[in-house]
């Protein structure tokens, strides 16, 4: 699989959703639609001023409602427009959907461990695998570096789908699934490699 590493000729602003309870909870959120939490709002807050610099004319973002409630509240300080992006959608966790991650990892150690040396191995029960979930993000991706023209492109995708497009962008090795699944209200620009 080539990464998209060698494609991205625009910086891309990744942002992460605010967190929900469920993140806040150590909870499996996956493809489930939840708003953001206080504490989401928190953090969407303290993320406006730090991205308005930049302001992209179009923030692309997940259908989820915490990924939605982030672009719209970026977008309004930034005077950008927000597009829902159905492909941009999180990874559907199956029947894990709201279990806790520590009740996983203790039901099923082998599994846990996969999740942290080799996620794309990995198909919840029900769900989608991981390594469908890359090749569908790698497909939306490149369309929208496509569509940039060399300008910047901001995505707001929930992780564990947000640390996927940030390894195709950088080139970098699959990540510790468990630990990207609770990461939230933060961001990154990666920059394009020259």
């Amino acid at each position: 699989m080539i990464a998209l590493k060698s494609l991205a000729n625009a910086p891309v602003l990744l942002i992460r959703p605010g967190c929900t309870e469920f993140d806040e909870q150590r909870r499996i959120k996956g493809s489930l639609d939840m708003p953001l939490s206080e504490a989401g709002h928190r953090q969407v807050e303290s993320m406006t001023g730090m991205i308005s610099d930049f302001r992209p004319k179009i923030i692309y973002t997940a259908p989820c409602e915490s990924a939605v409630q982030t672009a719209e509240r970026l977008a309004k300080v930034g005077r950008s427009k927000v597009k829902i992006v159905d492909a941009l959608r999180n990874v559907d966790h199956g029947l894990w959907h709201g279990k806790l991650i520590e009740e996983l990892k203790r039901n099923n150690p082998k599994l846990y461990r996969r999740g942290q040396e080799s996620p794309d191995d990995i198909c919840p029960p029900g769900g989608e695998s991981f390594l469908d979930a890359r090749l569908r993000i790698e497909k939306a991706v490149r369309k929208l570096l496509k569509k940039s023209g060399g300008q910047l492109v901001a995505i707001v995708v929930p992780d564990p789908l947000a640390q996927i497009v940030q390894n195709l962008l950088s080139g970098e090795d699959m990540f510790d699934l468990w630990q990207a699944e609770t990461d939230s209200g933060r961001w990154d620009l990666i920059e394009p490699v020259t």
